[in-house]
């Protein structure tokens, strides 16, 4: 299954991404996210690929914790759904208006040491985030085991349709 390209502004802050094609991977797997839950693919998504450093002052500025992470993501409003274990309910194309689904980021040093430490390729670890940063922005979460279990099937089979394997395995 080959996706429409989905709209992804990709900003490049450290020189460490430039070692695989970042590009291309972040935009088939934010296009392969929308492809799969049947989103329009003309939606705005901006990712970041930075470093650890500017990871964890966001991760403080935004969640107060003063550590670097792997990912996180902005989505331009709430979408959760209000149901456990529930889908979230498809953001809507509007012609003529911003149709921003919001901000991931990304930090290479902190994804390059995980994708080490997991005994996994790098470029496949980093289509997983970029999925899990896409779901993210679309209301997926998972705090709930209900909403994790939900997620987690849908990472999986996006990640199926990219050639990745489950990482959950």
């Amino acid at each position: 299954m080959k996706p429409v390209m989905a709209l992804v502004d990709i900003s490049i802050e450290d020189d460490g991404w430039l070692s695989i094609d970042f590009e291309r991977l972040v935009q088939q797997a934010c296009s392969m996210v929308l492809l799969q839950l049947n989103i329009d693919n003309r939606f705005q998504i901006n990712v970041m690929g930075c470093n650890d450093k500017r990871i964890k002052d966001l991760n403080s500025k935004f969640r107060q914790i003063k550590t670097a992470t792997n990912v996180l993501s902005w989505p331009s409003q709430e979408r959760a759904s209000l149901k456990k274990g529930k889908s979230p309910k498809s953001p809507m194309f509007i012609e003529h208006k911003e149709n921003e689904l919001g901000d991931i980021a990304i930090s290479y040093n902190y994804c390059i040491e995980e994708a080490r430490l997991l005994e996994r390729p790098f470029e496949t670890h980093i289509s997983h985030l970029v999925v899990h940063g896409t779901l993210h922005l679309l209301g997926f979460d998972h705090i709930l085991d209900e909403d994790a279990r939900l997620m987690e099937k849908f990472e999986v089979e996006i990640l199926k349709n990219l050639g990745v394997s489950n990482p959950y395995e």
